[in-house]
Order: C-alpha cells, then structure tokens, then sequence
C-alpha cells in the first residue's frame, strides 16, 4: 500500500476530531455547550491493544470522553509515538457496529439470527453447557482459541482451572512457531513478543521476508530508522519491493520458496573463507565441524541455479556480512510459517547469526529478559495455564523430547503448543478424543485459520460454541452465545511482563466506562468460573484486588503504578554481564549454541538445516503473497472509520509482463481464484514492477462478509480464504500458508461503496 504525507495529516486530524457516539447512540454534538479543547483534561497512563506490540500510551478524557491517544513521552519502548493505529483507537471504542449486549442463538449456525439476552441468562447458559460436556467427555472437551490483551484470563487462567490443555493461538501456529521452536533448540532461549534485535548499534542489516515499516512495531521501527541514519547497510531478501526494501542498499529478489538455499551458501561461504567468529564459535558453540562437512557443498553456485540470485552476489553479501561482524545481524521476522520447512529455515537463520558472533553482542542480538512478577496466589491449577509458546510435553506421557510439539496421537492430551489448526480435527472426528466446545475469544477464525471450509464444518459439529469479541465478524455468527468484549481503553488486563534489555511490567487501565452492556475479559471469566464451581481460583472481588495482590508481592503498589504507566526492572542484555556472574544463559541440552542439535538427531529429524524444493505455481497461477498493512492490524481494525480512510480495500500487485499478458491494468477490478474453485473479490488491480512475475501480492485482513460491519464488508479480498491448503511443520507445527496460488480471472464489477468521507463524517458525530 502506498501511504503519502498528506495521508498522515488526516489520519493526525481524524484522531483529534473523533467524538464517537454514547451509550445510547446519541449524537454528542446535540449536547456539546462548549469546544471540548476547553474542559479540563486528564491524562492516565495505559498501554495500547491495537497490536501485540503492546505500547505505553497517554490517554487524554474530557467531559467522560476519550478525545486524544499518544505515546508515554517516558517509556524506554515507546518514547512518545505511536503507530498510526495506535492513534487510532478511538475508532475502535466509539464503533457504533460494536457487539452491544449478550446474544443467544435463535436460528442455524451462521444464519445470523439471534436474541439479545442478560448476562445472567447467557453466563448460566455457558456455565450450564460447559458441566454437562465435562460430565460426557471431560474438562479437556472444552478448547480455547485466544488473541489479544484480554486473552490470558481464558487461555492462562479460565482453562487451566478449568483442566483443559486445549488451548491455542493464531500468533503461535500461524505465526511465531516456527522462530521460536528453532530459538529454543539453538540458543536454549525463545525470541519472544518482540525480537531482541539491537538495530540501533547493528551496521549491516539483511532481512528475509522482514516487512519492518509495513508491520509498524513501533520501537523496532525507531531503531531501525536510528540505525539506517547512522549508516548502517541493508540488504533485503524478498520476491516484493516491500518499503523496506526501498531503502535497501541492495534488493535481492529471491525466487519463492528458497531462502534456506541461500542461508545455506551464506553459512558456506563464512566457513570456506575463514570470515566466521572463531573464537566466538569456540567458546560458545558446538557442533561447528558437523556444520562445516554439512555445507561444503552448498555453494554460491548451487544457490544461485536454486534461487535465482547470482552466485557473486551471494558471495558478496556474505564477505561483507563477516567484515562487519558482529554487528551484523539477521532479524528473525515474526510471521514465519511460510513453506511447511520453517523450523528448519529459521534454525539456518540463528546458525548464520552464531557465526558472526551477534547473539549476546551489541549490533546483534540482546538477551532479553523477563521482568521480576509473582503470580496471583491462587490454589494449585489443575493443569499448567498454556503459555502460548512452542514447546513443552504433552500431559499424560512424554513420547518426545521436552520442548518439541507433540502430536494428537501422543498421549490423552494435545499440548499447549498444540497449533490452532489441528484441534479442528477432533471437532470434526472425535479423534484422539472429542472436542464439543469452544471458546474464541478476539479470534477471527475465519481470517486466521487456513481452510475456512474446514473451520465451519467443524463448528457446526460442536455443541458449544462461544464468541467474545468487540465487533461482530463473520465468525460470531456461528457461535450459540456471542459476549461483547470491552476495548482496552474500557478495562483493566492482568499486569503486561515485557521481555526487554530492561524489562517492564505495564498497566492496561480504564480510560471510561465500558459502553452499553460490554463487559471487560477478567470479569467475563470471573463471573463465568463461578458458575462452573471453581470460586477458589477466583478468591478476589475484583481485578484491582487481584492486581494489587501481584504487585505488593514485588514491594509495588497499584496507585503508584496507575500513575506512571509502567516499572522498569534491570536487565542482564549482554553476554559480558552474564559472565560477570559466573551465569550462562545458554538453556539448551549442551548449554551452548548448539550447531548440530543433537537432540533433533535423537528424535529422527535433520540436525542440520536441509533444503528441499517447494510445490511450484500451476500453469496460469501465482504463488499468493501476503503482508501487512502499516495502518491496519490484522483483520480487526478495517471497521475502524479513522484508519479506514487511510487504507480503505487491499490491492493484488502484479507484474507488468504478467498483467499485459491477462490484459489488465491498473484500477481495474479482478476475481482471484484458487486451484480449489474457491473466489474472492472484486480486488482492485495494482501494476507495478516491484513483484516478481511469479507471485502476486495482498494485503492482509480485508474481504470481510459479516453484514454487521458496515464499513468493512466487501472491501477487497481475504488472502486467508485462497488458503485452503497449508504444510504443517513437522517440527513446530506451524501451518506453512505460502504454497498456496491464484489466478487472476478478469470481469469483476467495480464495488459500489459509500464515499469514505462521508462514512467519516457520520462516525465522527
């Protein structure tokens, strides 16, 4: 997407002039007696939920009344700016399409039809559902699917005094898997929430796949501006010109599907031409002779006829990777499910980076660390809560190694990595065991797992089906009881541990009440847990109890707390202060850097990274490229009328030669459609030599159908529908989604939609 100044402007004005609507949907300008900008103003100290990154934020209220969002000024992450969704929440708060009351189902699945209902009669209803499941099949019956700030009151807390360990995550499996798997087999350390990349002191930078300035993760998006202004060289690997790219000092346009071919001749040239850290791989590596055999014949030759880079460009990067080590870094990126290979991609990644000597190193990678916070004294769980993570054996027998993903078949229970897409199976078999409930909460289902075919079948087999979400999407339109959800500016979360050089514990707190009936994610499963007779977990009376319970164990008060925003802790970055107290923090079997992982050999997996070649386009098809969008998150936020006049519908970027070819052109609208049959669209046309010709490109999250999003319904295509196929990582269990491919097929109707300015103008009222 193209993003201009003036762009900027506007999006800097609508959130200043955004007024948004009352509880009763009374137009606020009708009772306005003076300009707002002449009432007293307070400020608290939050943090933001239009993404994961999870940013420190001032919010101003006037008169009961949100009027103003910025960066905290003090906070080491945020230093003042926000992302231009961040900005933009008050779009999301003063909705007028937000879920407003408590609905029960009254027609078929996804026929849409419902009754509005107390919370009394819908928690009872949950509460009632839940137990009789629990007595026919047991706790682990009952799943979790989870996204967003008020996630871990069901998937760390609810389930697991619950006892199912069915919980999963889209920003796990379709994810981060993946990074995180290969992190903690490599290093003995994950990635976590927020690369520990040290931009600012790196002095060459190459990224693969990295859309860095189109994700908009604000602090890495600081850094890496500081690093480029003090002249730090990028490369970048990508079969698109990404915005990232156009600054790069070179731009390699990798053929799809062959990146771990090229990491592979990087990795043999370090080691042929001597340019790797040898007394660093001495010192803090193993397995360095295994590697050197294993890549002697990967050569810049054989990468070149692989990847369709030449041979003495893939020489030269790395010669100059290992004159500037080691502030030479290669940023793992965060959505790494790619080609079903990923673990193993990601391990080359970390390998390449232990040989420049980076990691535990300023210009490479920090060691982050953890912040210092007690857990609520509750009862023991009867499970673990599920982290979120990728690792830890399955309840019940430990068939695999500690840390690798299990499978179904492994034991009674999947495990709490289990990847989001395979607890469909035993929704739609039974098998290993049956799944009758579920809970999503700010999951779109449809927009975050491959195969929505599949997705709806399986819920249409289960026999309780909650929705909690914000908004109305497509999705809660098959659930039997649908929950609004508060905004993050309407709610207290639990405490906010961010992993950093030094680390912080922020505070999400309500700016205002939350609107008509929403209720906020603690009390939902409070209240709920209750009904389901584990008051035990639940001993405090509400989330400032709670809170301040967690924090006085740590010697912090909340008060103080609510007035700064955040705490920051100190933080151990560099390998030097590790050894300075006698500590490692290598976790791995070997407690060092482990080259060859032993381990993987162990469990019947390639110790060393592999390539092998990926499916290739059909005649006529494109290899389906997808990204992000710096003004939108994901698919939660093109109901958002400030950020919708920004970035209004997706465009699918072709190729000049390519669109010739088809006799298409720029602005006309197309229908893409998969091998499958399946069709999305009408999508505007975008030609441009900055793709490949093999690939087309999307934007993420648009092409929504739920009529209840009235601003972002039938804008554009979803790039999760074309998916229907997916290769699972054998290690991770991420769903690899980049060998899925379309054609373009001409004659679309041009979308009639209500002018943009005028949509703004009705929600500012």
């Amino acid at each position: 997407m193209k993003l201009k100044r003036r762009t900027f402007i506007q999006l800097a004005a609508a959130t200043l002039g955004a007024f948004g609507l009352r509880a009763e949907a009374k137009p606020f300008f009708l009772e306005r007696r003076r300009p707002w900008y002449r009432g007293e103003v307070t400020t608290l100290p939050s943090t933001c939920d239009q993404c994961f990154w999870k940013c420190s934020i001032l919010v101003r209220v006037e008169g009961g009344r949100v009027r103003k969002l910025e960066g905290h000024p003090e906070n080491p992450r945020t230093r003042g700016r926000l992302c231009p969704r961040g900005q933009g929440g008050l779009g999301q708060l003063y909705d007028p399409d937000r879920l407003k009351y408590p609905l029960l189902r009254t027609g078929e699945r996804g026929e849409g039809k419902f009754k509005k209902a107390s919370w009394e009669e819908a928690l009872d209803f949950i509460a009632e559902r839940m137990l009789a499941l629990k007595e026919r099949y047991g706790p682990e019956t009952i799943a979790f699917f989870t996204h967003g700030g008020g996630e871990s009151w069901f998937s760390e807390y609810l389930a697991a005094a619950w006892g199912s360990p069915n919980v999963a995550k889209p920003a796990v499996s379709v994810c981060v898997a993946p990074r995180e798997t290969a992190s903690q087999w490599t290093f003995g350390r994950p990635v976590g929430g927020h690369a520990p990349v040290d931009w600012t002191n790196a002095r060459y930078i190459v990224l693969i796949g990295h859309h860095i300035g189109e994700d908009t993760h604000n602090t890495q998006l600081q850094d890496f501006a500081q690093a480029l202004r003090r002249g730090a060289k990028l490369v970048v690997v990508d079969p698109r010109l990404s915005t990232a790219a156009a600054k790069a000092h070179r731009w390699l346009a990798i053929k799809p599907g062959t990146d771990l071919a090229l990491l592979l001749a990087w990795i043999h040239v370090l080691i042929k031409e001597d340019l790797y850290d040898a007394d660093y791989v001495a010192r803090y590596t193993t397995g360095f002779e295994a590697l050197r055999a294993h890549v002697e014949p990967f050569t810049p030759e054989w990468a070149a006829e692989i990847t369709e880079i030449p041979a003495d460009t893939i020489r030269q990067v790395a010669r100059e990777l290992g004159a500037h080590r080691p502030r030479a870094v290669l940023p793992p990126s965060r959505h790494t499910v790619w080609y079903g290979d990923d673990t193993q991609r990601m391990r080359a990644l970390f390998i390449l980076n232990a040989l420049l000597g980076n990691y535990g190193r300023e210009g490479g990678f920090y060691l982050a660390k953890a912040p210092y916070l007690e857990k609520y004294p509750h009862p023991p769980f009867p499970l673990e809560p599920a982290a979120g993570g990728c690792g830890g054996a399955s309840a019940g027998k430990e068939e695999v190694p500690e840390g690798f993903r299990p499978r179904a078949d492994k034991g009674k229970f999947f495990a709490k990595s289990t990847a989001i897409q395979e607890l469909i199976e035993p929704m739609l078999t039974g098998e290993p065991y049956p799944i009758k409930g579920l809970f999503a909460y700010g999951t779109n289902l449809f927009a975050a797992i491959p195969n929505v075919p599949r997705t709806k079948k399986a819920l249409e087999a289960l026999e309780l089906f909650v929705a909690v979400d914000v908004l109305p999407q497509e999705y809660t339109l098959w659930a039997d009881v649908v929950l609004p959800d508060a905004t993050y500016l309407e709610r207290y979360d639990d405490l906010i541990a961010i992993a950093y050089k030094d680390p912080l514990i922020q505070l999400r707190q309500p700016a205002v009440e939350p609107l008509w009936e929403a209720r906020p994610a603690w009390w939902i499963a409070r209240e709920l847990g209750i009904r389901l007779g584990l008051s035990r977990f639940f001993p405090w009376k509400d989330v400032e109890e709670y809170l301040e319970a967690r924090l006085s164990a740590i010697g912090q008060s909340l008060e103080a707390l609510k007035e700064k925003g955040f705490i920051q802790q100190r933080g151990r970055p560099w390998l030097s202060s590790w050894e300075r107290w006698r500590q490692n923090p290598f976790k791995t079997p070997s407690g060092k850097i482990e080259l060859y992982s032993e381990t993987f050999a162990e469990a019947g997996l390639d110790p060393l990274p592999r390539y092998t070649p990926h499916p290739e386009p059909p005649p006529g098809h494109y290899r389906l490229l997808y990204g992000r969008s710096p003004v939108h998150s994901f698919s939660k936020t093109q109901n958002n009328w400030i950020l919708l006049e920004m970035d209004p519908e997706n465009e699918v970027w072709i190729h000049p030669d390519e669109a010739e070819r088809l006799g298409v052109e720029t602005g006309q609208y197309v229908w893409l459609e998969n091998p499958d049959g399946v069709r999305e669209g009408p999508v505007r046309v975008w030609v441009t030599r900055r793709i490949r010709r093999d690939c087309v490109y999307l934007v993420h999250g648009f092409g929504h159908r739920a009529p209840g999003l009235r601003l972002a319904r039938g804008r554009g295509a979803s790039d999760t529908a074309l998916q229907t196929r997916y290769d699972l990582d054998p290690i991770s269990g991420g769903a690899g989604l980049r060998n899925n491919f379309v054609r373009l097929v001409p004659g679309a109707p041009r979308p009639q939609h209500p002018p943009i300015g005028r949509l703004a103008r009705e929600r500012r009222l």
